[in-house]
């Protein structure tokens, strides 16, 4: 007797993925069609939602990220039904895709949205820790209470965050940069923030509007079921509120920059005894250089390029993210970016036919705008997804399809040791070679504002602190407005920039 075949369920959509590209992109699906079922596939019980969005001008929007049981998405809009499962295999030739349990979604239009996973320094070592979902930095604060030193190895927006956040506990942070956030700022505005992370924190912390829905209580199995836990969605932008970020010693903050190194090797505390090398102290204060080699004994040795070694409790891996885009990949021949990212064009569509991608897993491929450039953040995932559905929307009815502005400028905004940070076009000179030029001014501890100029028009900018010149800064790089006459008073603050140009 033959085996019974798995069930097969039509969706004229289906989405890939439960972080915020998939979540965006399958509540547009499912407002422009009401009446059609749009099937959403994924590995997690929670899924992330935007919330309180806000359009602060033009390009730059402001949103809070948050983790909802499955069931609020489906009361919300009735016609997202949500499946539970991972993807074993697309097949796209048959626009089919396999779930976890061998049951198979017949779609007409698809849309991956699979996600990224960290880079680990070393993979399966106990003491290396990767941060970019809620389970892994619960993980983490369990970790850290009882840790009296950890290494943090990396320079992207969750180290940042991390060294900022974590007391009591010493910090070695390693950066392959000369400066740190290079992905973020250049050398002048890491100094600028450095001074903050040397200062003491006060203890009054602002309290976030943003509830929290956590998967602690559900039952260990649905962990093995999404593969060991390693499936979760990316941490929102105050991912570390409502963790109690406090290791074991009694102080406030001990932070050591070790610059332009990265990791040579991980020594288990075995291994490190059998290889005769030392390791080195906390750096203290430069009065007693007497003290060379540290006389405790750790868990784990880190040896960086640079030759230093040092022992801590536990490794954090903060170096990016790959792509992920595995279960996709066997018996289709999509083109890929060399990020390891699905390759898209301007309409989000991927090599295959009928087969879209939105978030950290694609790689933009159009011939982007010269202010704009494809960062795995927040903000695109949800431009993404949104652009995703709304030409997955009009594909499906033979309508053609503008690109949508966000995709004209490079727009984010964070907030970095309790700055508001503004990111504008090409902020750090990204691909511009030596023919441009930047502009500063910086009040210490209150303000700094660059920008980046090319023939006497404004290509990007970087404001941290409440500046109030995003909107204005905005206007100038999108219209590319000759500023050349205004020289080096662009930016002397007792000129109104908004009353010439708004």
């Amino acid at each position: 007797m033959e085996a019974a075949r798995p069930p097969s369920t039509m969706g004229k959509f289906v989405v890939v993925g439960g972080g915020i590209a998939g979540v965006t992109c399958a509540e547009q699906l499912a407002i422009q069609f009401p009446s059609e079922d749009i099937l959403l596939v994924t590995a997690s019980p929670v899924i992330k939602a935007v919330t309180n969005f806000k359009q602060v001008s033009k390009v730059l929007e402001e949103f809070d990220v948050e983790e909802q049981s499955k069931t609020m998405l489906e009361n919300r809009l009735p016609n997202i039904k949500i499946i539970e499962s991972g993807v074993k295999q697309l097949k796209s030739k048959e626009h089919c895709v396999v779930t976890g349990d061998g049951s198979q979604l017949v779609y007409e239009k698809l849309c991956l949205c699979a996600g990224a996973t960290p880079k680990l320094v070393c993979e399966g070592n106990p003491y290396v820790l990767g941060i970019r979902d809620t389970d892994s930095a619960q993980e983490f604060q369990k970790q850290l209470t009882k840790a009296k030193r950890i290494v943090i190895i990396g320079n992207g927006g969750i180290a940042l965050e991390l060294v900022y956040e974590i007391e009591g506990c010493e910090v070695i942070w390693a950066i392959k940069d000369k400066a740190i956030g290079n992905t973020f700022f250049d050398a002048g505005a890491a100094e600028f923030l450095t001074s903050k992370l040397i200062a003491e924190k006060p203890e009054a912390r602002i309290a976030h509007k943003r509830t929290k829905y956590t998967t602690e209580g559900r039952k260990k199995e649905t962990q093995t079921k999404a593969g060991a836990g390693n499936m979760g969605s990316a941490l929102g932008p105050d991912w570390h509120e409502g963790l109690n970020l406090k290791g074991a010693k009694e102080f406030s903050r001990k932070i050591h920059i070790e610059t332009v190194c990265e990791v040579k090797k991980i020594f288990l505390q075995e291994e490190f005894r059998i290889s005769k090398k030392k390791s080195l102290p906390f750096p203290r204060d430069h009065s007693d250089q007497s003290v060379t080699t540290d006389k405790e004994v750790w868990p784990v040795y880190v040896e960086l390029t640079n030759e230093k070694i040092y022992g801590c409790d536990f490794i954090v891996s903060a170096t990016g993210v790959t792509p992920n885009t595995e279960p996709f990949l066997c018996g289709n021949n999509f083109a890929l970016g060399e990020d390891g990212g699905l390759k898209v064009d301007a309409h989000m569509h991927t090599s295959l036919p009928d087969v879209y991608a939105a978030g950290d897993v694609c790689t933009a491929s159009w011939r982007p705008s010269p202010v704009w450039q494809q960062m795995r953040l927040w903000t695109q995932a949800r431009q993404m997804g949104w652009y995703a559905a709304k030409c997955m929307a009009a594909a499906s009815l033979g309508e053609s399809i503008d690109m949508d502005f966000s995709f004209e400028l490079f727009a984010h905004v964070t907030k970095f040791f309790n700055y508001k940070v503004v990111l504008l076009g090409k902020y750090n000179a990204q691909g511009l070679g030596s023919d441009h030029e930047l502009m500063l001014r910086c009040t210490k501890g209150q303000e700094y504002v660059k920008v980046v100029m090319q023939n006497g028009r404004m290509m990007g900018a970087v404001l941290i602190g409440e500046t109030d010149l995003e909107e204005t800064f905005e206007n100038l790089i999108l219209n590319q407005t000759d500023l050349s006459s205004y020289g080096e008073d662009l930016l002397d603050p007792n000129i109104d920039l908004e009353d010439y140009f708004d």
